[in-house]
């Protein structure tokens, strides 16, 4: 019987990590945005009435919704072993890729995992005292807003690794517009400080702003993982280029190669 071509691709392990990627962003985007509908942001000056009846008009949702983040969130673990890896094959010091490692490894606790929990525990008990309920929904958006600053470093340690690289890993273009996702999460700190205005929690510039540039960077970040892995020639020098590509995908090859 015939191995499938993949079992035999030595790039299978790399290909298997973007996959689980996009995955995980997916389900991020259809957890937070639809399910649960925890984003955008509830309101940061509810009253405890208000809170009870925001956990109320989402109660399914929100059980449903992080229980699946329960269950399926290790995903994200691949997003950051491929960029892990991106980094070791950079011609800086593996000092940058571990650091990135350990620093999301960590951050993903009060960045990401605190919402699904504070959330999940407001909603598992409904008949809670309303200002218990009112903390737990502070909790929630204020550790996943306000923790943004931890990201910070990685992604100014990511941006030194490109702009340091000498293998072409990356182009020199998003390593500086790692600095533009840094400095978003810089403007989100003040979110414990307002709970009105544009750097409230759900603020134009501490939500809105941030989000779009997110997402950008996101999906300029996982269109390049993409050309590392179809470059990758497992040496230690600098990548070759992609195959010249035809017709209207050329300009956008071009401008994506570094």
């Amino acid at each position: 019987m015939r191995r499938p071509a993949l079992l035999d691709d030595p790039k299978r392990e790399l290909w298997l990590a973007w996959y689980a990627t996009i995955g995980f962003y997916s389900l991020y985007t259809v957890v937070f945005f639809i399910i649960t509908r925890t984003q955008p942001p509830g309101k940061p000056w509810y009253s405890p009435s208000q809170v009870v009846g925001w956990f109320a008009s989402r109660h399914e949702g929100l059980l449903i919704g992080f229980a699946l983040i329960f269950i399926l969130g290790g995903l994200s673990a691949t997003s950051i072993a491929l960029i892990t890896y991106s980094i070791r094959r950079m011609s800086v010091s593996r000092a940058f890729a571990y650091s990135y490692l350990i620093l999301y490894a960590v951050s993903a606790v009060p960045g990401f995992l605190f919402i699904c929990v504070a959330m999940t525990v407001g909603a598992f008990r409904p008949d809670r005292n309303p200002e218990i309920l009112r903390w737990l929904y502070d909790l929630g958006f204020l550790s996943f807003s306000g923790t943004m600053g931890v990201f910070l470093i990685g992604s100014l340690i990511w941006m030194l690794a490109i702009l340091l690289d000498k293998n072409r890993v990356f182009p020199v273009w998003f390593g500086y517009l790692n600095l533009c996702n840094g400095l978003t999460e810089v403007v989100v700190a003040p979110s414990w400080i307002f709970h009105a205005g544009v750097f409230a929690w759900n603020g134009v510039i501490a939500w809105w702003i941030n989000v779009a540039v997110f997402g950008l960077y996101t999906g300029a970040f996982i269109m390049l993982l993409r050309n590392m892995i179809l470059r990758e020639d497992f040496g230690t020098g600098p990548l070759p280029d992609l195959p010249q590509s035809q017709g209207r995908g050329r300009l956008l090859a071009e401008f994506m190669s570094p």
